[in-house]
């Protein structure tokens, strides 16, 4: 970075959505890193401070951290922060997320399903693809999403690129966790609707359940499910069908 990337106080302050006596508080208890450049002149580098904030933050809370922000965060500012060793970034419509990385039991069921709709999707359609996090998937400027599992269609390859995903896939999974289902549920739900993302599953190990949602009429509706030992057939899907029992 250089020192272009210096910005006030006043100019922090309406980034992070907190008052300027909050930045000035920090500052003197060295909450977060500032360069100072002459008496009672500071200057600050907007992703150290976030990074200092999460630090200090989501490591003590395990909470989501979340810049509630008047600017919004681009994919080029989201590529120019440092990545950190057990957790992962999200940009939700211009708010940067930082989370912790998931568990076991999260990466064993998320492996399982993969494994499933793998072996479906190559017989169905062989150019498709199946991926999985941490892949970025960048649906507009402002948002670049990494979900847990999603299918390309084979006649979507053009949305593959060398680093990311440029565009809507055709089924997105999420695999919820204790400290991220309302995002996955509300706020990543009405995000992938407005990219017209087709088929939207949440998996949630501890309560054993899947929900599927297909969009129509631009709204998602609810039209699979199951829990614990079930078999979820998939209506939409041609002969899928999902052993529950296979994820737990």
């Amino acid at each position: 970075m250089t020192d272009k990337d210096l910005i006030t106080a006043h100019v922090l302050a309406e980034k992070l959505g907190l008052s300027v006596d909050t930045i000035w508080r920090y500052t003197r208890e060295k909450k977060i890193p500032y360069i100072q450049l002459g008496k009672k002149q500071y200057r600050y580098r907007l992703f150290d401070v976030i990074k200092a904030l999460n630090d200090h933050t989501v490591k003590e809370s395990k909470a989501v951290y979340k810049t509630n922000t008047n600017s919004e965060i681009t994919y080029e500012d989201y590529l120019k922060i440092p990545e950190e060793p057990g957790y992962q970034y999200e940009v939700l419509e211009g708010n940067l997320i930082m989370e912790p990385s998931p568990g076991v039991t999260h990466q064993r069921v998320s492996r399982r399903l993969q494994r499933i709709l793998e072996d479906y999707f190559y017989r169905l359609d062989s150019p498709g693809e199946v991926f999985n996090a941490p892949l970025d998937v960048t649906l507009s400027d402002t948002t670049v999403v990494q979900p847990d599992i999603f299918y390309i269609a084979g006649n979507q390859s053009e949305i593959v690129k060398e680093n990311r995903i440029d565009g809507p896939p055709m089924l997105v999974v999420e695999i919820l966790s204790p400290y991220n289902s309302r995002k996955d549920r509300v706020q990543k739900m009405e995000i992938y609707r407005k990219a017209r993302i087709k088929h939207y599953w949440l998996v949630d190990p501890e309560a054993r359940t899947m929900e599927c949602f297909k969009l129509s009429d631009g709204a998602y509706a609810f039209i699979a499910s199951g829990m614990d030992e079930d078999i979820v057939k998939h209506p939409d899907i041609a002969d899928l069908s999902i052993s529950l029992k296979k994820l737990w």
